[in-house]
């Protein structure tokens, strides 16, 4: 899936708040940077952690609500 797609499946799932998508893509990415595995299994070798993020958000494996 190409990565303009990826986006708006991500955006999509947060009802387009690109804010919230921000914010919850950063906090994801915080997450993986300090050891959490990728809930996905890695279509290329190397995927930035941003990519992966948005990828886990728009296959709905993490759950992204307002605080």
């Amino acid at each position: 899936m190409r990565i303009e797609q990826v986006n708006a499946k991500a955006l999509e799932r947060v009802d387009y708040d690109r804010y919230l998508l921000a914010q919850a893509v950063a906090k994801r990415v915080n997450e993986l940077l300090n050891g959490a595995k990728p809930l996905i299994e890695l279509p290329k070798k190397n995927m930035q952690l941003t990519e992966i993020a948005t990828l886990e958000i728009a296959e709905g494996l993490i759950k992204v609500k307002e605080s």
